[in-house]
């Protein structure tokens, strides 16, 4: 039984009894926390969460803390949170042109047209320069305009690379396969 249960208990049979119930000792006032005792409570409350196991199994228990002591950045929380949350379209103008510039190449492949390929390598250079022009403050812009003209051929290129390489697997699938071996019987 808890110490409320059983003091209700005896109060009743003290009371069914007639006698008198015993007057409770004055309870001890709570602890005032200031600059002398918050230090130990602290410690005491961390040594009990201790005991009781509340710090097992965290995760990344004994393992060393990820780009400690590697080189200083300054955005380094902005970046950690855009990879842990996999967030995209947020961030300041230079780092998410950098990130766009790495797959521009493949968004750029998914286009048929080559109107398409021009407007959005034009959108492209004048958010570059936009965002070099803005004094906001953050990260430094070192992402490069392209150049429209060399990247269409570019992209002219790779089409012609992969119609080649879908035109050779096509004709492979459409040749009949012998099949050869020591297992089958020849009739």
């Amino acid at each position: 039984m808890s110490d409320a249960m059983s003091n209700a208990a005896r109060y009743r049979a003290q009371r069914d009894a007639g006698e008198q119930p015993e007057p409770e000792p004055p309870a001890e006032a709570p602890m005032v926390l200031n600059a002398q005792n918050k230090s130990e409570f602290v410690e005491t409350a961390i040594q009990l969460a201790i005991r009781q196991g509340v710090f097992d199994d965290l995760p990344g228990a004994g393992k060393p803390i990820e780009g400690l002591g590697t080189h200083h950045d300054p955005d380094w929380w902005i970046r950690r949170k855009i990879e842990t949350e996999n967030l995209s379209g947020l961030g300041p103008p230079a780092l998410m042109l950098r990130v766009e510039d790495r797959g521009l190449d493949d968004e750029l492949d998914r286009l048929g047209r080559e109107e398409d390929v021009r407007s959005v390598l034009e959108d492209f250079n004048r958010r570059v320069i936009e965002a070099r022009r803005q004094l906001l403050g953050g990260p430094p812009v070192v992402t490069k305009t392209r150049d429209v003209d060399a990247e269409v051929a570019a992209w002219r290129e790779r089409r012609t690379v992969a119609r080649a390489v879908a035109d050779a697997a096509e004709q492979m699938d459409a040749e009949p396969r012998r099949r050869r071996g020591w297992w089958r019987r020849s009739e």
